[in-house]
């Protein structure tokens, strides 16, 4: 099987020689410094070189913000750029750019993804998520029940602009699947009521998530913290499934599995263990292993590798991956 026919079976519950290897998320820039030091060599400059030099299979992500080059970026992380209507006409002149992004980047793969040897995916900023870049973390909390009426354009304007790029995108490749950044729970649930869900969100999705799925693409939401509650509201809009599937805030697959026969998963090995050797990993892999057998999930470090992981470690890692990828195929 090639790289693409591997990646949509496991992802439709049919039958695959092995899992993808693939690492969804980059690494933190401490991990990347510790590793050169470790023999990392210095002219692999992108995440998706990296990945294929440390034996993972060939997968490249585009991140396609609504943002210009021009705008302003907040004071510090999750400050404000706007308070009210007269502030996002002012920041919007420099939002929803067209072109969407540069489309050389898809373009230089998309000879490789016709050929069935890349995975291409491709992120857009979620309805919770991007409000949050403006609002910032605190005012986006409030402007729900404070300024609805602006929450509401925002997220027209952020679907227009979702709409136009994922066109834009598709004529130059075929995506295998796409995520929703939106980061909207911590390690004890979601961040929002499920009725601003219903309200602020769910209208924008119900309008997106078909015209990706009339294009072939798998729609999946990243979400930091305990999605589980999470996974119904999802559903209940099409969303076919979530990354990265923390460990730590108590996300357990095998119960996602059983509540949720066809949730799509990718993430959910413990990045917390990987500094602790060849025995730990083989438990994390033990623990997911009936659940990558039952289909539909693709496990993946469960966000960053941290930099307490050495570069020997994070091989050690790759070749269990391939092991237990092996073990869980036909």
């Amino acid at each position: 099987m090639n790289a693409i026919e591997r990646f949509a079976n496991t992802m439709s519950f049919k039958p695959v020689d092995r899992l993808p290897a693939i690492e969804w998320a980059g690494w933190w820039n401490l991990t990347i410094e510790r590793w050169r030091k470790e023999g990392l060599p210095g002219h692999l400059a992108d995440a998706g070189a990296i990945r294929e030099h440390l034996g993972l299979d060939c997968c490249r992500q585009i991140w396609i913000a609504p943002r210009a080059a021009t705008a302003p970026s907040p004071a510090s992380h999750g400050a404000a750029l706007i308070e009210n209507e007269e502030d996002y006409r002012r920041v919007k002149a420099h939002l929803y750019p067209a072109p969407g992004f540069d489309h050389a980047l898809p373009a230089d793969w998309a000879p490789c993804q016709k050929d069935g040897q890349m995975v291409i995916w491709f992120t857009l900023e979620g309805f919770f998520w991007f409000p949050r870049t403006l609002f910032g973390i605190e005012g986006h909390l409030y402007a729900f029940s404070d300024q609805p009426e602006l929450m509401h354009r925002i997220n027209e304007d952020l679907l227009a602009f979702n709409l136009r790029v994922l066109d834009e995108l598709c004529r130059i490749c075929q995506p295998s699947f796409m995520t929703f950044a939106e980061d909207m729970s911590y390690n004890h649930g979601p961040m929002l009521s499920k009725q601003y869900f219903d309200e602020f969100l769910a209208p924008y999705y119900c309008r997106i998530v078909p015209a990706i799925k009339e294009r072939g693409i798998i729609p999946l939401v990243d979400s930091d913290g305990d999605v589980t509650m999470l996974i119904p509201w999802l559903e209940s809009v099409g969303i076919e499934g979530l990354l990265p599937l923390e460990r730590m805030a108590g996300v357990d697959v095998a119960r996602i599995r059983r509540d949720h026969p066809r949730f799509k998963m990718i993430g959910a090995f413990d990045k917390t263990i990987m500094h602790l050797g060849e025995d730990a990993m083989r438990r994390e892999f033990e623990r997911l292993l009936p659940v990558m057998k039952t289909g539909g999930f693709i496990p993946s470090v469960d966000h960053q590798t941290p930099p307490d992981v050495s570069l020997d470690q994070y091989r050690l890692y790759v070749s269990l991956l391939k092991e237990y990828c092996a073990k869980a195929g036909v």
